[in-house]
């Protein structure tokens, strides 16, 4: 015959797995959201095939997924514990004697699924997304440059070259007013105004050429202290966007897409920079905090969602999305001390999941005693969720 706590168990944990997936595909939505102009953007004036937008976008998932799983988790639990708390499920389980902390066993087992995912994504996943993601974005770029130009905006992509296009063409894919400033020559600053322009090469090779039409070059020599001005009927600069991967941010990495050992490395390199050294530092606690978020998530939810009174389900709901702000406003507290060294980055890194795990356990052992929890200076919050939800 099964245990009665083995049924609980299944009971429980397949009750979070619906809200779960539901919670993880709307964050998901919402933090795609931000991308959906630039998204656009690709698909109708540059032309970009929505499946490289696709891949664009699932490589950059990794890094939105480890800050989505934590929260998924924790609204999953709640969820799934008002659902049965409103149902007086709850109430019934007490009854037969089952005690609130054989809800922790389900709770905390799916957490822990959750911290091995978001694990995986900080350790593995975010890095190699950024690798990719950077592959296919040049690869994109070399087949369309007009991909990584946007009208009315500077573009420094290219290694000692600013280019500016007041507006692209979306049929012919021409240049109009453009705008270059050219500091290859050393000592020498040209800027280049032309009415027209177009873009041609070799995209495998990934050099091109862009052609102007009627314009003006300004030649400034600092050396000699004299300036000249030449006209033209059409003039050739060579784009290189082999140069442009040389560049800081696109061939480097920064220490966010880097793996556990080129951190390690990295860290050994930079360790008399202090500032350098800090910031690497930080990602790397970052790396193993931000997964056991999921289980101090989790933990909070459960007293938070064992409530028996309907009108709490909103309550528990805003105190949920309450925590959760509260702790990446205490992780984004600690980056900014840690990263100047004002205290040690482990600190910053793992004292907002020891302040809302402590938060948890305070309230759990509460709940298991049939206290209620004492937020009275929430009051004036519940009662606006409360009328907000009625409108």
């Amino acid at each position: 015959m099964m245990h009665p706590l083995s049924i609980l168990f299944r009971y429980l944990f397949l009750e979070m797995l619906p809200p779960f997936f539901l919670n993880l595909a709307f964050f998901s939505f919402i933090f795609l959201m931000k991308r959906i102009l630039d998204i656009t953007d690709m698909i109708v004036n540059h032309g970009v095939g929505v499946g490289a937008v696709c891949l664009l976008l699932g490589y950059t998932m990794p890094y939105f997924l480890q800050y989505i799983i934590p929260m998924s988790i924790m609204m999953a639990v709640l969820m799934a514990l008002l659902r049965m708390s409103s149902d007086n499920e709850i109430m019934a389980l007490k009854a037969g004697g089952v005690s609130v902390y054989h809800l922790l066993t389900p709770v905390l087992t799916f957490s822990l699924l959750g911290t091995l995912i978001t694990g995986y994504m900080t350790i593995f996943g975010v890095p190699l997304g950024a690798e990719r993601f950077k592959t296919l974005l040049f690869d994109v770029a070399a087949s369309n440059l007009n991909v990584s130009l946007k009208e009315r905006t500077f573009n420094d992509n290219f290694k000692q070259i600013m280019l500016y296009v007041n507006k692209i063409d979306p049929h012919s894919g021409e240049l109009q007013n453009v705008l270059i400033e050219d500091s290859r020559t050393s000592g020498v600053n040209n800027t280049v105004v032309a009415r027209r322009g177009r873009l041609f090469g070799e995209p495998k090779e990934m050099i091109y050429h862009l052609r102007l039409f009627e314009g003006t070059i300004n030649q400034m020599d600092m050396k000699k202290r004299s300036s000249n001005t030449i006209t033209f009927e059409t003039y050739d600069i060579r784009l290189d966007l082999k140069a442009a991967l040389s560049t800081p941010g696109i061939s480097v990495k920064t220490p966010a897409e880097m793996t556990l050992s080129n951190l390690r490395a990295h860290l050994k390199q930079v360790k008399t920079d202090k500032g350098a050294y800090f910031g690497a530092l930080l990602q790397y606690y970052k790396k193993f905090s931000i997964p056991v978020a999921c289980l101090t998530m989790g933990l909070l939810a459960v007293p938070l969602g064992i409530q028996t009174r309907d009108s709490k389900k909103t309550v528990g709901i805003g105190l949920a999305l309450l925590f959760f702000l509260l702790y990446y406003m205490l992780l984004s507290v600690g980056s900014a001390f840690g990263e100047d060294g004002s205290y040690p980055p482990v600190i910053g890194m793992w004292m907002p999941n020891v302040i809302l795990g402590g938060c948890g356990i305070y309230l759990l052992v509460r709940s298991a005693k049939e206290k209620p929890i004492p937020f009275r200076w929430l009051k004036p919050l519940r009662e606006r969720i409360m009328k907000w939800v009625r409108k």
